[in-house]
């Protein structure tokens, strides 16, 4: 059974420090992604130093806001001995990099991060892949637009270099009072971790369980072939767990990851379910599909979302197809450089 939450604010952003167990701390920190509010931060006080699980956007509101936070619990940020990132999103990864460079603190991240970090180049537009890809969903006027957006200024020259050192699935990270084990949650990203203290019952989660909406798939320079498969295992392998506190990247915190989990592993049979029927209604590409089904919770339709949102929906789209072809319920074949599925006879 997960260990109760302590009192947590009405607004799960609300800047401060805020107690989740003993010893440690949710920081909400701000982002310049509207969609998302903010992103959690974790301190664990340890006699060796502070150790923090994620760390925000590398920008000036975000750092002042993690110090503002550190100094109601009596420390500064070069207190910080380590940063244990979840995945490589800016919104984890690139401020733990600028304070390196600062303080000397050490980064690490799960190793299957490092396809993407080391492919990642600017000059190559923000989704290279993913405009590739697109196109291979039949796509191609969001392709377009995808290719032609142009780097934000809050996205330009931020710190995207290899961490001090890898974490690795299966490792226990040995702190004085506690330890966290790793475990590889591939998905969201190729390279996703989740922390666990058994002995606290908590679940640091990344963006992994999220308690209100559904993670991306495979939204990185180098995303694996088959994105939704790994994900909905690293589900089951969370599910499988004793339960535990859920600390998520975004949202509130929520007294049963294993509840969340059930309830994502539901979504994404029901998904399934809609997918395999419209292709059984005649549409064939990913782009087809999607542009046939509602999304978010209030139904919109494809062409009322924003063109990240609507590369975000045909790409899942095209992962659930894929699964369905694993499945065996469609057949998938290739024609002009894009894929098509029909349902197997």
């Amino acid at each position: 059974m997960a260990v109760p939450a302590l009192e947590q604010p009405a607004d799960w952003t609300e800047p401060g420090a805020h107690p989740v167990a003993p010893g440690v701390h949710r920081i909400p920190l701000p982002l310049p992604v509207a969609s998302l509010h903010a992103v959690n931060v974790y301190v664990i006080e340890d006699p060796g130093g502070l150790v923090v699980v994620d760390s925000g956007w590398a920008m000036p509101d975000t750092r002042r806001t993690l110090e503002g936070a550190l100094r109601l619990l009596g420390h500064r940020l070069d207190d910080v001995a380590q940063f244990l990132v979840t995945h490589a999103h800016w919104d984890h990864y690139s401020q733990a990099l600028a304070l390196r460079e600062e303080f000397g603190t050490r980064v690490r991240i799960g190793r299957g991060e490092r396809h993407s970090l080391e492919a990642f180049d600017v000059s190559n537009g923000l989704h290279p892949r993913q405009v590739e890809l697109l196109r291979r969903c039949g796509a191609f006027q969001i392709a377009d637009e995808i290719a032609a957006l142009g780097v934000r200024p809050e996205e330009r020259d931020l710190p995207h270099t290899l961490p001090d050192a890898w974490l690795d699935d299966g490792e226990r990270v040995a702190l004085t009072r506690r330890g966290l084990d790793v475990f590889a949650t591939p998905g969201h990203t190729r390279g996703h971790v989740v922390l666990r203290d058994a002995a606290a019952g908590l679940l640091f989660a990344g963006d992994h369980v999220l308690p209100h909406i559904t993670p991306s798939i495979g939204l990185e320079t180098e995303p694996e072939p088959k994105p939704l498969r790994s994900y909905l295992a690293s589900l089951r392998l969370v599910r499988d767990m004793p339960d535990t506190l859920l600390l998520p990247a975004h949202g509130p915190v929520a007294p049963s990851t294993r509840t969340r989990v059930e309830e994502l592993l539901r979504h994404h049979e029901e998904r399934l379910d809609v997918a395999a029927g419209q292709v059984r209604a005649g549409r064939s590409t990913a782009f087809e599909v999607a542009a046939a089904m509602p999304w978010t919770r209030r139904r919109r339709t494809l062409d009322d979302l924003d063109v990240f949102s609507r590369m975000l929906a045909v790409l899942e789209i095209d992962a659930h197809l894929d699964v369905l072809a694993d499945q065996g319920v469609l057949d998938v074949s290739e024609d002009g450089g894009v894929r098509r599925y029909a349902v197997r006879p």
